[in-house]
């Protein structure tokens, strides 16, 4: 069992200093990853129900910004050598598929194959609404975009037609590191986002889930990896535990129900108050938990 890491990566507390001192500690303490959020713009009234919170709002305050994910992680880079480093999620469908290959390749070169490219295909309407991207179909924008992207990553020349994309003959370089390519970390709980783990992806990120749900889901995906030919030890399972399922307790739990990581989400206003958590999370689950 491994455990990583979402600390705050937004707009007061995320200044340099900040982030060296947060990426030194990860890879002091242990930590198996760090993951960097994804909202472009963020609005003060919407319609759109974000899916973890039982009022539907994404818990962020009206003059706190979320950094870009992969300049965040471009920065972590530099300032670890072991931490593995995961967008957790980028939103796939509004972003260009082209550029992202490049900053996937680019993080990756700059961490020397460190990157887990997570993806989704984004909740919040209004968002997709202020960048001009359709909301209808996302699911299959996103599938499709990968798709682009894998070709930019393999072929020295790459070529794609589909529906949502059109990619004429050219060349993208250099090429990730890891091979094939970065592991494509699907998030989602619904049997819709599973059902693109099973087909696609690396691996699958579950988001505020308990044991039991975990198991449940993972029992979900084991058919419908079994159905595309594939086998659950061919994809990472990595879940953040749900508010009160974070004792070592619960940890041997979810490793038990078949859980790799646990990503922990990290409170703090001040680089020392996360760094303190860091440490008591570490001093309580990343030793027990490795001893185990």
């Amino acid at each position: 069992m491994q455990i990583g890491i979402m600390p705050p990566l937004f707009s007061p507390i995320a200044t340099p200093d900040y982030l060296m001192a947060v990426g030194a500690a990860a890879d002091r303490l242990g930590f198996s990853s760090i993951w960097a959020p994804e909202h472009v713009v963020l609005f003060d009234e919407y319609d759109s129900k974000y899916p973890y919170t039982d009022d539907g709002k994404l818990a962020v305050g009206r003059d706190a910004g979320i950094l870009d994910p992969f300049n965040v992680l471009a920065f972590l880079a530099a300032a670890t050598k072991n931490v593995r480093l995961g967008t957790g999620i980028a939103l796939v469908p509004q972003r260009n598929p082209v550029y992202t290959a490049k900053q996937v390749t680019t993080v990756d070169r700059l961490s020397n194959g460190r990157v887990d490219f997570g993806v989704g295909i984004g909740w919040l309407r209004e968002e997709f609404d202020a960048l001009g991207v359709p909301w209808p179909r996302r699911g299959p924008r996103t599938e499709e975009y990968l798709e682009v992207m894998r070709r930019l990553w393999l072929d020295d020349v790459s070529s794609f037609e589909g529906e949502f994309y059109s990619l004429p003959s050219c060349r993208q370089s250099p090429k990730p590191i890891q091979t094939p390519y970065p592991p494509i970390i699907f998030g989602g709980e619904s049997d819709a986002a599973l059902g693109r783990v099973a087909r696609k992806g690396d691996g699958w990120y579950g988001f505020n889930l308990t044991p039991e749900t975990a198991f449940e889901r993972i029992g979900t995906l084991e058919k419908l990896l079994d159905a595309e030919g594939r086998k659950l030890s061919d994809v990472s399972i990595s879940v953040r535990p749900a508010p009160g399922f974070f004792t070592p307790a619960h940890a041997e739990e979810f490793r038990r129900m078949g859980v790799d990581q646990l990503i922990l989400v990290i409170g703090g206003r001040s680089t020392e108050s996360v760094i303190g958590r860091m440490e008591a999370i570490a001093a309580e689950l990343i030793s027990p938990v490795a001893a185990g």
